[in-house]
């Protein structure tokens, strides 16, 4: 919702200033949305994060982020003005009610493989056994995702 590239661009503000160091950071892509395809297309991005914090205390900053942001969890799949998810943490594996790691999507989702497979194509992903670049090449998902300029 809103401005979708000032909005991520103060996401990654946000991120750096109350999360840790960026080390790499795809580029922006555009896709249909995911879920809800009644709103506007999203923009989407991966940043891989070199933190201190723990798993829990960077979901915890994460939600503060997106809530100073002024998101608002009305229904599932709805429009947002940011989203961030954690895909990975490490080699771990965490299975809380609130935090999911590896994200249970990922392997579903072009969205979210195309940037990751730009920024860590050799990627295992702890579960599936398999690398970011062979989850995309099997992926069913089949939303359009443009490079945004």
């Amino acid at each position: 919702m809103g401005d979708r590239a000032e909005n991520l661009s103060n996401a990654v503000l946000l991120i750096k200033q109350f999360c840790g160091e960026i080390t790499v950071a795809s580029r922006i892509y555009e896709t249909a949305a995911w879920g809800n395809t009644q709103q506007p297309n999203f923009l989407n991005q991966v940043l891989e994060l070199k933190t201190e914090l723990t798993a829990l205390q960077l979901i915890r900053r994460i939600l503060k982020i997106e809530k100073q942001m002024g998101r608002v969890r009305n229904e599932k799949f709805g429009p947002r003005i940011i989203d961030i998810d954690i895909l990975f943490f490490n080699d771990e594996i965490i299975g809380l009610p609130f935090l999911k790691i590896p994200h249970t999507e990922i392997q579903h989702r072009r969205f979210v493989l195309i940037p990751l497979c730009e920024i860590a194509p050799e990627l295992i992903h702890p579960q599936l056994n398999s690398t970011i670049s062979e989850l995309l090449k099997s992926c069913t998902d089949k939303l359009d995702v443009k490079k945004f300029n």
